[in-house]
């Protein structure tokens, strides 16, 4: 066997994990045409092909399972290490790979993330907007951010920004044409601007005021898959949104939006921002949990609705 780049075992992992050449090479700042011939070397020197190539996918062969379910831990075992020797510097350094979806990213980690980054000049963080319920040690990922009830057991949860509220909107125009519902139920009589999870079910719409509860899967002709495309179907005038407060709060301000139902609107459970209980957390992690749980959120709320 010829010798082999140790490096060229961590594209290997990342070009599995990724599912593919281009992914991981998105991943790793390259090019897809580096990564392969980085493959090739690799399969040249062990004399046995690890991946199976078509043209839409990448997966391992056996013999690159059998070495992938090796490799894992090892690598694990090595970024550890490194991680303990990052500990002796001055400065926290390194990157932290963040999985959030996009309302958390827009509202709460991406204030965080900045004013972090200005603190510790040396860490380097990605952040991947995403919605859909992944693994994230499996995905690479240092942390992620999801609701409590998303999250496995062996995840070290902490709260991430302020409380969550929904806001229904509609635009000024949309209510002179259609009427303004005055209970969750006569929504039902509305065209409402509907919202699908990446896994493809609906998003359902919740409803409390007191003691009395409800929820409803709103019907309309548009359905789009980001809050972002809700809000801007809302200002258009096309129908009624479901979105975060956040989202909704300065076109409310201007005269953009009209607030519905307020009395109705519960008060929902925080982001939380998880990390896995097994893994020792890197010097870099550390102050950015530790920065995390000093950070100010009403001096950002207050900074966002001045904005």
């Amino acid at each position: 066997m010829n010798s082999v780049r140790l490096d060229s075992f961590d594209v290997f992992v990342s070009i599995v994990r990724c599912g593919g050449f281009r992914a991981a090479a998105l991943e790793r700042g390259v090019s897809s045409s580096a990564l392969s011939q980085t493959m090739n070397a690799l399969e040249e020197a062990l004399g046995i092909r690890l991946l199976n190539r078509t043209t839409r996918s990448v997966f391992p062969t056996e013999a690159g399972q059998r070495l992938l379910e090796r490799l894992a831990p090892a690598l694990s075992d090595i970024r550890l290490a490194i991680a303990e020797v990052d500990e002796l510097r001055d400065n926290p350094s390194g990157t932290l790979r963040i999985n959030a979806p996009a309302p958390a990213v827009d509202h709460f980690l991406c204030p965080l993330v900045f004013d972090f980054m200005a603190a510790y000049c040396e860490v380097k963080i990605e952040i991947i907007s995403d919605a859909a319920v992944i693994d994230i040690v499996e995905q690479g990922f240092d942390a992620g951010v999801r609701f409590g009830k998303q999250l496995a057991q062996d995840m070290i949860a902490l709260p991430l920004g302020l409380a969550l509220r929904y806001a229904i909107v509609a635009s000024p125009d949309y209510i002179r044409r259609c009427g303004q519902p005055q209970t969750p139920h006569d929504l039902v009589s509305h065209d409402c601007i509907r919202r699908r999870f990446p896994g493809g079910t609906l998003v359902t719409w919740r409803f409390a005021e007191g003691s009395e509860e409800t929820e409803i899967t709103p019907t309309g002709r548009l359905t789009v898959s980001s809050a972002h495309n809700e809000l801007q179907a809302a200002l258009a005038g096309t129908g009624i949104a479901h979105v975060f407060d956040d989202y909704a709060r300065p076109h409310i301000q201007c005269g953009r939006l009209v607030e519905l139902l307020s009395d109705w609107s519960p008060i929902l459970p925080h982001w939380f921002l998880y990390y896995p209980s097994r893994r020792l957390p890197s010097a870099a992690m550390r102050a950015f949990l530790d920065y995390m749980r000093d950070y100010d959120w009403q001096a950002v709320r207050r900074r966002q609705i001045r904005n």
